[in-house]
């Protein structure tokens, strides 16, 4: 049996191309974490509350010391509500980060403002660890599934 060398050359790239494809494709959603959390950071920064929980899946799993908060309406009324508008100047900084078409997450430290509760209160500085996992809905968005937080306690600002 001959095969020719176009033949050859086809049937020898495929398996390079599917695997270019699926680099491509994994490099086209490797931004996906980054863009999705800095969305979502943006948002809780802006104090853009609609924006912020328009952000979390239905059965979104929320998790920092001994809090647990299960789905979009314990997260957002224990969570997002209850914290975003006493905190501010949000940042992470990165230290593990993967996507692909069924799942992105990014882990690492964050760092906060903690505003003050009263006037005359002081200012606070926190910091800890974060993990943000996101999954796509049915409708093809990406909604935030799960958030930890792990913070240590709140330094006073000076």
């Amino acid at each position: 049996m001959r095969i020719s060398l176009a033949r050859f050359v086809l049937i020898g790239a495929l398996p390079l191309l599917a695997a270019c494809s699926k680099s491509a494709g994994t490099t086209a959603t490797a931004a996906t974490a980054a863009d999705l959390d800095r969305e979502f950071i943006m948002a809780w920064n802006n104090k853009d509350l609609e924006k912020t929980l328009g952000f979390l899946a239905d059965d979104v799993q929320f998790l920092q010391g001994n809090a647990h908060f299960s789905g979009k309406a314990e997260v957002s009324d224990k969570w997002v509500r209850a914290t975003q508008s006493s905190i501010s100047n949000l940042k992470t900084s990165v230290v593990s980060s993967e996507s692909s078409d069924k799942l992105a997450y990014e882990a690492g430290t964050f760092s906060v403002d903690v505003l003050p509760v009263a006037a005359g209160q002081p200012a606070g500085y926190g910091e800890g660890n974060f993990l943000l996992l996101w999954k796509p809905a049915a409708d093809g968005t990406w909604k935030l599934s799960y958030a930890q937080l792990e913070d240590l306690p709140v330094q006073r600002r000076n």
